[in-house]
């Protein structure tokens, strides 16, 4: 429990707010990374792609109804101009069996350009029905971009304010550490590397970095110990600081 290394009273409980400026750099990095935009802009964006997927799934259909009714249109003009053709060789006909050929071919022309609207209309309908689809997924998709745009500038101004603070909290840290012994503080960096603590006060013979009552025979040793030893705590693995709270 005992080290070979001695140091101040007073330097060792330099220790404790060398341990607080830690344990505050630790917190504000844990807040920076667990902030609630983070998770919100995660699931975001999950939603983002699978609303992108739909999209295409459904402006391929739009597409494919756009086909089709470019192929009926298509025929609907060839139809017309069948028609126009046929009733002008029949204006121009003085053959009684020519014209009732053509009025035969007309008559099944006119069925099959009305069965060709009757056609082009219902694929209109469903191709206009099919834009208000891609149309509400396009309003969707604006939708969540202005929602991921608010929550990236709420998080950036959280990261800027918590940054400042961190950046305080560092400085503060590398003046402090500073006046601390090299020895003492190798020793504390070592510890809190390994064991995430560095240093531990003791009150009221309960070590605050763990949590744990030291035994009697642990409280005995550290009393018996010079005011300078360094001692460390059989818990935490940290430098065990004594003050006028510790119960000696």
């Amino acid at each position: 429990m005992t080290m070979a290394l001695t140091a101040s009273p007073a330097d060792q409980a330099l220790l404790l707010d060398l341990q607080a400026f830690d344990t505050k750099i630790a917190q504000l990095e844990y807040r920076a990374k667990k902030l609630p935009e983070h998770e919100k802009l995660t699931e975001l964006k999950q939603h983002r792609d699978k609303l992108q997927l739909t999209m295409l799934e459904e402006r391929g259909i739009k597409e494919d109804i756009e086909l089709e009714m470019s192929r009926i249109e298509s025929d609907v003009t060839v139809v017309e101009a069948r028609i126009a053709r046929d009733t002008s060789r029949l204006d121009a006909s003085s053959s009684a069996k020519d014209v009732a050929a053509l009025e035969q071919e007309l008559t099944a022309l006119r069925t099959r350009l009305s069965n060709l609207e009757d056609i082009e209309l219902a694929v209109m309908e469903k191709l206009e029905a099919q834009q208000k689809v891609v149309d509400n997924l396009a309003e969707q998709a604006d939708n969540l971009r202005t929602q991921a745009a608010e929550l990236e500038a709420s998080r950036d101004e959280a990261l800027v304010v918590i940054e400042t603070e961190l950046g305080a909290t560092r400085t503060g840290r590398t003046a402090l550490q500073a006046t601390i012994p090299d020895d003492l503080l190798a020793l504390y960096e070592r510890q809190r590397e390994r064991y995430g603590v560095g240093a531990s006060l003791l009150r009221g013979g309960v070590s605050l970095a763990s949590g744990v009552k030291l035994l009697e025979n642990e409280m005995q040793e550290i009393r018996a110990a010079a005011p300078d030893a360094v001692i460390m705590c059989a818990s935490s693995e940290g430098i065990l600081v004594r003050t006028n709270e510790s119960g000696l």
